[in-house]
């Protein structure tokens, strides 16, 4: 057991939620789970336990490893999984972030798109580490659901993402979001990272929109800007 390591090849699932998850999408994955000694032998804890021995996985109980990944108080049990591939469908309507800078927003943008039915989220380089067990906890189970690519280039993305109507979302976009029809295709919403937004380029890349707001503040956490993009796009008639 050691910390996580961005080059390694093993990330932490961190709660027993989140591991329950883990053991029914990717159970292929998981190379161990460990027990605190503070857990209660509850029903989820017996559920856990059973599709170990199911899937033939072995379960530690063990306190220190759970100081060793300096998983949080209330954590009490931990999956440890290796890192797979599950790339974006191209055929899907995307999500795509451009350098984001924060895991746990990263990670709460992950549960937004999987609540609402965009499965597929593209993430341009350099960008922070989505098998962080801190993104991965603060997805709330749906990292084991989403498709997820990194590329190095938003052009790279465009190259390989076919044909579709893009949407970047910028303070200085020329549409108002209300104002937007609904694609006849595929499309990707585009935005940038927390601190500087999407660059100026971005306005010839295809339809730049911004989400009208007052002007008591200088601009939406970019959770929260996702939310209300992806909730608009997907109950458009």
């Amino acid at each position: 057991m050691q910390k996580y390591k961005k080059d390694g090849n093993i990330s932490y699932a961190l709660g027993t939620e989140l591991t329950l998850e883990l053991l029914q999408m990717h159970p292929e994955d998981v190379v161990s789970v460990y027990i605190h000694s503070r857990q209660n032998d509850n029903e989820i804890c017996q559920k856990i336990v059973s599709l170990c021995r199911k899937n033939r996985i072995e379960v530690i109980y063990s306190d220190k490893a759970f100081n060793i990944v300096n998983a949080k108080e209330n954590c009490y049990i931990m999956g440890v999984f290796r890192k797979f591939e599950n790339n974006i469908d191209f055929s899907k309507n995307h999500v795509v972030l451009v350098n984001p800078g924060n895991m746990g927003n990263l990670g709460t943008i992950i549960r937004t798109c999987v609540g609402f039915g965009i499965d597929d989220v593209a993430i341009i380089s350099p960008a922070v580490d989505i098998y962080d067990p801190k993104a991965v906890r603060a997805s709330m189970r749906a990292f084991f659901r989403v498709r997820f690519s990194y590329f190095s280039s938003f052009e790279e993305y465009l190259e390989k993402a076919g044909k579709r109507d893009v949407f970047c979302f910028m303070l200085d976009g020329k549409t108002n979001l209300q104002e937007v029809r609904k694609p006849e295709g595929q499309y990707s919403l585009v935005f940038g990272n927390e601190a500087t937004g999407l660059p100026e380029k971005f306005h010839d890349y295809g339809e730049s929109v911004f989400i009208e707001q007052l002007n008591t503040v200088d601009s939406l956490n970019l959770d929260n800007a996702v939310s209300i993009a992806v909730y608009h796009f997907v109950n458009l008639k």
